[in-house]
């Protein structure tokens, strides 16, 4: 049998240095996880704690946007939520409630906006299944599409909102977020897909499928990191 080659150090991947690395501390010859720093996301060492915090992302998110109007502000409550315990911040309910109290009417009119933008593709979409409307295909095509576009932008913008600057800025950003990354912004799209489709076909998976959307819309843009 043939030995097994490695790539040289140059020419490795982040994923091959990374578990050259993980492999240097287990067996000794290289730092120990305590003597390599925090790195990005110093919140996140264990994987069970992430995915208990990922579920209570999904809470905050579900909790929320219970008025339905206020789903903007739900996805924004659990990106920031998830976000300051991977930072190793403060992340109790006290955050999340004054995060909510600060940005609850700056929400209410995009969540106005999304809200009957989202029933007018629904109606589409059921209308043009049904048959009612001529060019019925064109119509739930040009509606599944259309429902899309609008959860990627309020996921990409639900991730740019913060209290202190608002919706307007975070819709700003939106364009330039897409631009900059459209195949994260596709990855955004089937992570809303997956969790509208999980929905539909068993409603109580709602809430992990929330907490998941929220850890994708953080996770997708650390690809381009990761390759830098």
């Amino acid at each position: 049998m043939a030995p097994s080659r490695r790539a040289p150090a140059g020419r490795r991947s982040p994923r091959q240095r990374a578990r050259a690395e993980r492999r240097e501390a287990l067996s000794g010859s290289g730092p120990v996880r305590s003597e390599q720093g925090p790195g990005r996301w110093p919140g996140a060492t264990g994987a069970f704690a992430l995915f208990g915090e990922v579920m209570v992302a999904g809470v905050v998110v579900l909790l929320v946007a219970l008025p339905l109007i206020t789903l903007p502000l739900a996805l924004a409550l659990g990106v920031r939520h998830l976000r300051r315990y991977l930072l190793a911040e403060s992340h109790g309910v006290g955050e999340v409630l004054a995060d909510l109290r600060q940005g609850v009417l700056g929400s209410l009119l995009v969540g106005l906006v999304t809200l009957l933008l989202g029933t007018a593709l629904a109606l589409d979409v059921a209308l043009g299944t049904a048959g009612v409307l001529p060019g019925g295909r064109v119509v739930v095509v040009a509606g599944w599409v259309g429902l899309a576009v609008l959860g990627t932008v309020l996921v990409v913008a639900a991730r740019a909102w913060s209290p202190a600057t608002g919706w307007r800025a975070a819709l700003r950003a939106v364009p330039q977020e897409l631009g900059t990354d459209p195949v994260g912004a596709c990855y955004v799209a089937v992570a809303v897909g997956f969790v509208a489709l999980l929905t539909w076909q068993l409603p109580p998976l709602v809430l992990p499928g929330l907490g998941l959307l929220v850890f994708a819309s953080l996770a997708v843009p650390e690809r381009l990191l990761a390759r830098g």
